[in-house]
């Protein structure tokens, strides 16, 4: 039997091809000689530890056994990333000692914001390095890198070669500390989400710079549930609560930043589409350990590990590692007993456990939109 022609042959014939050729590309497995990342503490391998001062033990305890930049009991969800390519842990940018860029730079910094901050350490709580600023040291160390290369000598091999910049991952975790920044200058919820488009549209035109670099797989993290977190759950003790026991209204204001970014990312997907853009739902699985706990292996979510002190075992001015005097003897603030059981490291930042849990379930592809697992995300799927 024959079918009779039609007008709409040649658009099903060339919807069919386009169809086949995104199953094909798709089914080649991503192989990116190297990884570049911008953002904050939650991806920060030692920004912040190289210009000021370093996290003190017990940081680092659990993986590197010391202070390792981080600020987490061990790895980060970038560590877990990168080793699932068998890269090296990404060294620091701002970091001049024993660091190797050849599979990539990290020029993320903790307490780093999308936008300028309003205040920069020391005379303030937040990054000079924010992400416009992380972008020029990306581009000062794309062309400096090529120098070194051809400079020739023990250095050369340190560094990336120059089409890796065009096939590397590019991932991104920022905007926590913008709705921190927020919060923290007495802005009211209302006066917070009146923000997170300017904060959205800043992170966007830094995207736009860093592809136009020759950058073309990019892999975006949401922001977290910012209202589980100690910090806030301390400052905000009037706060009403969720059924997770988190601030509803500072998580809703994540959740707002949460729409506008996918909104953005998906704006980018359309003006440049020769990129591979993953947005990722981190903020999904990061609630899902305070909410479900139990579930997942952990306990106490919302009781902080390394802290002092209050409700939640925090206190803004006794820190993680931090020297205390109680009864008349000066202790040193230590970890819990089984941080590979606990979520909330110090009160603003996540377990190693916890980061691992993260990236286990973020690296299927199940939070992704597009649906599009970690070592497929260098395809355009959006035919």
């Amino acid at each position: 039997m024959e079918f009779p022609e039609t007008k709409n042959k040649p658009i099903i014939t060339l919807s069919f091809f386009l169809c086949m050729l995104s199953l094909t590309h798709a089914s080649k497995i991503c192989h990116f000689p190297a990884i570049f990342n911008f953002g904050d503490s939650n991806s920060d391998t030692g920004s912040l530890a190289a210009a000021f001062t370093p996290p003190n033990s017990p940081y680092g305890e659990t993986f590197f056994r010391m202070p390792a930049g981080r600020f987490s009991d061990g790895r980060l969800i970038i560590d877990f990333i990168a080793k699932s390519f068998n890269r090296s842990y990404l060294s620091a940018y701002l970091d001049s000692l024993g660091t190797n860029f050849k599979q990539g730079a990290n020029f993320a910094s903790s307490a780093s914001t999308i936008q300028v901050p309003t205040s920069i350490i020391p005379n303030g709580g937040y990054s000079p390095f924010y992400l416009n600023v992380q972008y020029e040291q990306f581009l000062q160390f794309m062309s400096r890198s090529q120098i070194i290369r051809e400079q020739g000598g023990i250095f050369a091999e340190l560094m990336p070669e120059k089409d890796y910049f065009g096939k590397a991952l590019y991932t991104f975790d920022i905007g926590q500390n913008d709705l921190g920044a927020g919060f923290s200058g007495n802005l009211s919820v209302e006066q917070v989400n009146a923000s997170v488009s300017n904060i959205v549209n800043s992170f966007s035109e830094n995207v736009k710079k860093i592809y136009n670099l020759g950058a073309r797989s990019f892999w975006i993290h949401n922001t977290g549930p910012i209202g589980c977190l100690a910090y806030i759950l301390e400052n905000a003790p009037s706060a009403e609560k969720d059924s997770a026991g988190c601030a509803k209204a500072y998580n809703e204001v994540a959740q707002n930043f949460n729409l506008n970014l996918n909104a953005s990312v998906a704006q980018l997907r359309k003006d440049l589409p020769l990129a591979a853009f993953t947005y990722v739902d981190i903020y999904s699985v990061k609630y899902s350990l305070f909410s479900e706990p139990e579930k997942h292996g952990f306990e106490l979510p919302l009781i902080v590990c390394c802290g002092y002190g209050g409700k939640y075992n925090f206190d803004n001015n006794v820190r993680c590692g931090d020297t205390v005097t109680a009864n008349d003897t000066q202790v040193v603030v230590g970890a819990c007993d089984r941080p590979s059981v606990r979520v909330n490291w110090d009160g603003v930042h996540y377990t190693e456990a916890a980061n691992r849990f993260i990236f286990e379930q973020i690296s299927t592809g199940a939070f992704s939109d597009p649906p599009t697992a970690l070592n497929m995300s260098c395809h355009n799927t959006t035919y």
